[in-house]
């Protein structure tokens, strides 16, 4: 609806501020990080939500198990020798509400010497389902 010939009238949201969200989401992310190298399945299981879909690489994959899942991120570090470790450079919150938050990151996998190998832009989406925060969207640079 036009106001005096003027720009329409924006809808305001019922969005709280993004650092109201902010904790709990990255919270979950530093959890998933410490399990992965901790090769502690039960808590990567922990940190998603599923079906959980990747977007990378032109390419969507969807999980539909934490099984499913839990077997491709493995054989993922299997395959890339010089990848020790990896660790979050960034992670900003972008969108949050009380059900959802959008956050803007970037990881860099590491060796073992703590020499990168490569740095990758990412966006989270992190939602509460049945009232437990989990990774359930991601789309990344990385490979």
């Amino acid at each position: 609806m036009k106001r005096g010939g003027g720009e329409p009238r924006r809808k305001k949201h019922s969005h709280a501020e993004p650092g109201q969200h902010r904790r709990p989401a990255t919270a979950v992310l530093d959890r998933l990080i410490a399990a992965f190298w901790a090769s502690d399945t039960d808590a990567m299981r922990a940190s998603f939500n599923f079906p959980h879909v990747r977007f990378h690489s032109s390419r969507v994959t969807t999980f539909p198990t934490p099984e499913r899942f839990i077997l491709d991120l493995f054989r993922s570090t299997a395959d890339a020798k010089e990848w020790a470790r990896s660790v979050w450079d960034e992670r900003r919150v972008i969108h949050a509400g009380p059900d959802k938050v959008h956050v803007d990151t970037q990881f860099s996998r590491l060796r073992a010497d703590g020499s990168s190998i490569a740095s990758y832009r990412s966006i989270y989406i992190v939602p509460r389902v049945d009232g437990r925060r989990g990774i359930q969207r991601r789309s990344s640079f990385a490979a």
